[in-house]
């Protein structure tokens, strides 16, 4: 039998941008929690909710300064266990983020642990002393830029940080950390959670030896590479490291001591990666890579190369599925490109319903919102501070939440948001959608409830056809059930020979099939049994 999470759908809510109630235009659990109902009605299984802890919000929350609490501005533990109860009794599921590969260096772990080289948590952190020089102890760079050392004069010594220098980086190969990493997951079991999402899963462990990462060969570099220095390496010592694996072991077998539970994570790397660290019953129950959230363009190969080279051979894994969330460019920005924005909003929805894994998708998504544009004094990530205006940063698919299309800021929030909405999102928005049978909104529930229908579209295997880029055409099987989807990229009708009997359960656009012979109009979809 599957478990629950297998072929859910589960949407991200990005707390900070869904409502405001209590006017300081940031959004809070309180807010998530009056608009239950309506994600109930998109059909999805579960909420993941990126974090919540108290943090100083250098990186908005991906800052923990208190991994056991929840942070005022979201409205306390109170309203937090509000949320919890409401969303269950609605037959939600409630995933939490965990940022556990680093800290606030607000946190008290650090704080201690920054006073002093005596101090009990002296080594909870990655501490090393300079070269001869006063320099860094190794070339590694942060995923943010500039080196991942930080000089402390209080202990004379570096600590090592993947992104800020406000996020200093836990020390895993101290069992103390191990264990009291684990209590932080305990504690949320013991809640009552249904799971957590393990941010930058792949980061946990560092080379203990602190060796240098290798570079990246100058003929492997293109432009986006020179852009970043973090990309001119190989990340094979400060992340990715063999004894990963057992943290993701120690996870799972915590996360299977209670009753259907989950947790998947977030990974970066080469094609093997999902195989080290997640599937069967030992490591990670799940897992999504950057493979289809940073697809420029919609192409056949992008496919054909998840489910070939990177889910598709690791046996024991069911996968995720994204296109979205709160660190890439919305779908309709990377896809649209000049043309119909609501077409390739549905276009997109459809084919993450239709495709094998566990379908993430990210609030908003459901509404075919695109990124907003940002001034420099509007710029909140500090990833766009620095490279603004070469890159933005994520700012643009943070965007608050559009609800009605007559009130102020579309209904997010009484006073000024703290990132400005879209120009046309009030338009876009959920009452104005409500009143359209025929909006992006509509449409995504239509799709959501056709995969709940159908075992073999939530469950079944999938199978490639041979298409050219501009059409991914496949089959999904279960049980003798076998349903075929075609999905039209281009702006001109295509055709695709599927040698079987397809009636449409789905069509988007023009759509028709004839003596196994599939045609689908411009940006168009067919999905038929």
């Amino acid at each position: 039998m599957a478990a629950w999470w297998q072929g859910a759908v589960v949407y991200q809510i990005y707390p900070r941008s869904y409502l405001d109630t209590d006017g300081d235009g940031i959004g809070d659990l309180e807010g998530i929690r009056r608009k239950l109902d309506y994600v109930a009605s998109l059909g999805v299984d579960a909420v993941w909710l990126s974090p919540i802890y108290p943090s100083p919000n250098e990186d908005y929350g991906y800052d923990v300064a208190d991994y056991m609490d929840v942070d005022a501005a979201m409205g306390g533990m109170a309203a937090f266990d509000r949320l919890l109860e409401e969303a269950h009794a609605r037959g939600l599921k409630v995933i939490l983020d965990q940022v556990l590969s680093h800290t606030s260096d607000q946190h008290p772990w650090f704080v201690e642990s920054f006073a002093s080289k005596d101090s009990a948590k002296s080594d909870w952190y990655v501490w090393a002393k300079a070269r001869a020089d006063g320099t860094p102890p190794n070339n590694w760079l942060a995923a943010f830029g500039g080196a991942s050392w930080s000089w402390s004069p209080l202990r004379q010594q570096y600590y090592f940080h993947q992104f800020l220098r406000t996020q200093p980086k836990l020390n895993f190969h101290n069992p103390d950390v191990v264990d009291a990493v684990l209590d932080v997951l305990r504690f949320w079991l013991d809640k009552g959670v249904d799971g957590f999402r393990l941010d930058v899963a792949n980061s946990f462990v560092h080379d203990a030896t602190l060796a240098d990462n290798t570079a990246v060969p100058m003929e492997d570099r293109g432009f986006g590479t020179w852009a970043h220095p973090p990309r001119h390496q190989h990340h094979d010592k400060d992340w990715n490291q063999p004894e990963n694996v057992k943290i993701m072991e120690r996870i799972r077998s915590l996360v299977d001591s209670y009753e259907d539970r989950l947790v998947f994570g977030e990974f970066a790397g080469d094609d093997k990666i999902l195989g080290q660290y997640a599937g069967g019953d030992d490591r990670l129950h799940t897992a999504y890579t950057f493979t289809l959230l940073e697809a420029g363009s919609l192409e056949r190969s992008v496919f054909d190369t998840y489910y070939s080279k990177i889910a598709g051979p690791v046996e024991d894994l069911f996968p995720c599925v994204t296109f979205s969330n709160h660190d890439v460019a919305r779908p309709v920005t990377r896809w649209a490109k000049g043309r119909d924005k609501e077409q390739v909003a549905k276009l997109g929805m459809a084919l993450l319903m239709c495709l094998r894994g566990t379908a993430l998708m990210y609030q908003g998504e459901e509404l075919g919102l695109d990124d907003i544009e940002t001034t420099r004094e509007q710029v909140r990530d500090p990833f766009g501070k620095l490279y603004f205006p070469y890159f933005k940063g994520r700012d643009g698919c943070r965007s608050p939440m559009p609800w009605q299309p007559d009130q102020l800021f579309a209904g997010f929030s009484a006073v000024e948001p703290w990132l400005p909405l879209g120009p046309d999102h009030a338009a876009r928005s959920v009452a104005a959608q409500q009143a359209r049978t025929s909006s992006v909104l509509a449409f995504s529930k239509q799709v959501i409830g056709l995969r709940k229908e159908r075992a073999a579209l939530r469950l079944g295997d999938i199978t490639l056809l041979e298409t050219n880029d501009d059409v991914l055409a496949f089959t999904r099987t279960l049980d003798g059930q076998s349903i075929v989807c075609v999905f039209n990229f281009s702006d001109e009708p295509a055709s695709v020979d599927t040698n079987q009997q397809a009636a449409p359960l789905l069509t988007l656009g023009d759509a028709e099939y004839d003596s196994g012979k599939i045609t689908v109009g411009p940006l168009g979809v067919f999905v038929g049994t």
